[in-house]
């Protein structure tokens, strides 16, 4: 992914609850993906993280795939 997602899509918001897009930044293992990576902005690298984390501590993305 080489511009970032979220501004080519027009996405304002990013959505803890909507996984099948954060599934896309998150490596084999679960890992939360680099910015070099998927070629965000810091902003949205930001709300990303953010994302993630609370999808995670509400059991809707694992913390770790084995």
């Amino acid at each position: 992914m080489t511009q970032d997602y979220f501004k080519a899509n027009q996405i304002k918001n990013i959505d803890y609850k909507d996984i099948e897009i954060l599934k896309k930044f998150l490596n084999p293992h679960g890992r939360i993906n680099s910015r070099k990576r998927t070629g965000l902005s810091a902003t949205h690298q930001r709300m990303l993280a953010q994302a993630i984390k609370r999808a995670r501590y509400m059991a809707l993305l694992p913390f770790i795939i084995k």
